[in-house]
């Protein structure tokens, strides 16, 4: 029975032994190669996360483009109109050489209308065509060429306000030169609201009357208008009194997020005018076009 049991089991202690041998002279090696495995893993976790965290490089920062204006954050916005132009080139070229987007009110029918409306085009102003309208007090002896009156009969008010229209090409929009008697008038306002619809004009009122009809009537036609909110040059001799109509102007935009001003080419207002500009860079406030403003 005992050389049975040797004859049975001999055999797999003999194979088993020499390959246990094997193993056990591979052992050192393979302690190394463990530790080497764990050290790394140590080191690496320790790089990505440990203490070494505070050794690697910040990102390097580009240096600012030099001369390159930082975004601005846009707080307001301000449409400035210049009124009464086109009479003479010299005011209208101040306002077109002024960066920022200032829009040009042109008269109809002025020896330099259509000239002016062709160099704001190029470069890319907008312009209104500034209709004179019927006031109730005039302020000159004559009226201007192209002045809407109430006298007119239905078909002189529409002839005249096209040739008005086609005097100044390129418009985007109107407002009234004056007009006190003639905005409070409802029928005169409703034909000229239907012109301006044929044509896909705005209207922005220069409020001269408190009882002006004409920016209801436009709403009624569906039209996009607006209202005044600062006359800035009333006192066109004194720019104390401007400079304190723009800062009114300022503080309507900050309270409201928006506000119009208009003006005209004195040259008290254009030097005010370039001074605001350069002073309310900084203030958040952004310069568009009265159409940006028009609802």
């Amino acid at each position: 029975m005992t050389a049975e049991k040797t004859l049975v089991f001999s055999p797999p202690i003999l194979y088993i032994m020499p390959v246990m041998g094997k193993k056990k002279k591979g052992s050192r090696f393979d302690r190394i190669v463990l530790w080497g495995i764990v050290v790394s893993v140590v080191a690496i976790t320790l790089l990505l996360w440990g203490p070494f965290q505070k050794m690697r490089k910040a990102p390097e920062r580009k240096p600012p483009v030099a001369g390159k204006k930082q975004e601005r954050v846009i707080t307001a916005v301000i449409a400035v109109v210049i009124d009464d132009l086109g009479q003479d080139l010299k005011p209208a070229q101040e306002v077109l050489g002024m960066p920022d987007r200032i829009t040009l009110a042109v008269m109809p029918r002025l020896p330099q209308s259509k000239k002016i409306a062709e160099l704001a085009r190029q470069g890319s102003r907008e312009v209104l065509v500034h209709i004179p309208m019927e006031a109730k007090v005039r302020a000159e002896k004559r009226d201007a060429p192209g002045t809407l009156r109430l006298d007119m009969t239905p078909m002189e008010f529409i002839a005249a306000v096209n040739e008005d229209l086609d005097s100044v090409p390129g418009a985007a929009g109107i407002n009234n030169h004056e007009g006190s008697a003639l905005t409070e008038n409802k029928q005169a306002m409703t034909f000229l609201m239907s012109e301006l619809k044929a044509r896909n004009l705005f209207f922005l009122d220069s409020l001269t009357n408190a009882k002006s009809t004409a920016f209801s009537v436009a709403k009624e036609f569906g039209l996009k208008a607006a209202k005044r909110d600062v006359f800035l040059d009333n006192e066109s001799d004194r720019p104390a009194k401007i400079r304190k109509q723009f800062d009114e102007l300022t503080r309507l935009a900050k309270q409201n997020g928006r506000a119009i001003g208009i003006g005209h080419p004195h040259p008290a207002t254009i030097a005010e005018l370039r001074k605001w500009l350069a002073k309310i860079d900084d203030e958040g406030i952004e310069i568009v076009p009265v159409s940006a403003l028009v609802k």
